[in-house]
This record gives structure tokens, sequence and C-alpha cells, in this order.
């Protein structure tokens, strides 16, 4: 049952951040985003699986960024790009490092 809540909350996480993505930019940087946004679940697992890890923790790692991007940046992943800045790059790497830790304690009961 934990690892289908961990896929669900990391697919609910990649639509909520597609759809911020497709609503909030606009002007040449809006086709990168998508595409890169687009493309990351297979990147990531694809990596996970050429260095030995299974794709559990891939997506325990997927699940944590983006809602870690949703909290940081309030529901407007545009943020990060447009006024982010240094400050709020930091904040999501602290809240998506402590949410991937968190996350796979409580998955693998370590």
């Amino acid at each position: 049952m934990t690892v289908l809540v961990a896929w669900l909350l990391c697919a609910a996480g990649w639509g909520v951040v597609l759809a911020g993505l497709r609503n909030g930019l606009h002007g040449p940087s809006r086709g990168p985003a998508l595409f890169a946004h687009t493309v990351t679940p297979a990147g990531v697992i694809l990596l996970f699986a050429l260095i030995g890890f299974g794709s559990l923790y891939a997506t325990i790692a997927l699940a944590a960024e983006w809602w870690a991007l949703l909290a940081v940046t309030g529901l407007r992943p545009e943020r990060l790009l447009s006024t982010g800045g240094l400050g709020r790059l930091a904040a999501w790497a602290a809240v998506t490092a402590a949410a991937t830790y968190a996350a796979t304690r409580f998955v693998f009961q370590v």
C-alpha cells in the first residue's frame, strides 16, 4: 500500500507542477520548461536504474522534489524561474532533502 501511495503522490505532484507551468509561464522559456518537466520522470528512473537503485527510490525522490517545489513557490512553480533567486532555490533543496529523507525512512522503516 505504501508503494502505491508513493506512486500516486509522485503522479499527482507531477501533474500539479505541469499545470502550474502551463498556466504560469509565457514567452520563450515556456517550451523548454515544459519539455524538461515532461522528460524528467523517465530520465530520473533510468538514472536510478543505471546507478543501481530501484525505481521506488526514484519515485520517492521525485515526489519529494515536486511537492517541495510547490510548497516553496506557493503552488506557482514558475516563481522559481522568474523571481526565485538563490534563496528560493536553497529552500527548495533543503525541503526536498528533508522530505526525501523522511519518506525513505517511512517507506523502508529504517
